[in-house]
């Protein structure tokens, strides 16, 4: 993790973050980060956001779960994959004590970049 909090608005939320809350946070990040080198790193919606041209993805440490955000399009694409984790309309949400679905998520984020980017 980058140490000069200021360096992005993302980097300052995981910070707030302790425990198996910021390390899934910042497993997350460091997975779609390079997914998406011309992305704007912003807060949106009070969750860490990628934004390029139009908000891709958003996530967010929860008490019990990581929650994830691409966008109802993204998890309807990809219904027989997500199905395994609990999702909503455009959220999926991943157990802290459970290892990050990588693939899965950098399709998502693909896909998202893909269709909005």
């Amino acid at each position: 993790m980058s140490t000069d909090p200021n360096s992005s608005p993302i980097i300052a939320y995981l910070a707030t973050l302790s425990g198996q809350q910021q390390q899934q946070a910042q497993a997350l990040y460091d997975l779609i980060k390079p997914l998406l080198p011309e992305a704007t790193e912003k807060i949106s919606y009070q969750m860490p956001t990628f934004w390029q041209r139009h908000n891709l993805v958003h996530f967010a440490a929860f008490k019990t779960h990581l929650g994830f955000y691409p966008t109802p399009e993204a998890i309807d694409a990809f219904s027989a994959e997500t199905a395994p984790y609990r999702t909503s309309k455009g959220t999926m949400q991943f157990a802290y004590d459970q290892p990050l679905p990588a693939e899965l998520i950098s399709k998502l984020v693909l896909f998202q970049l893909d269709r909005l980017g």
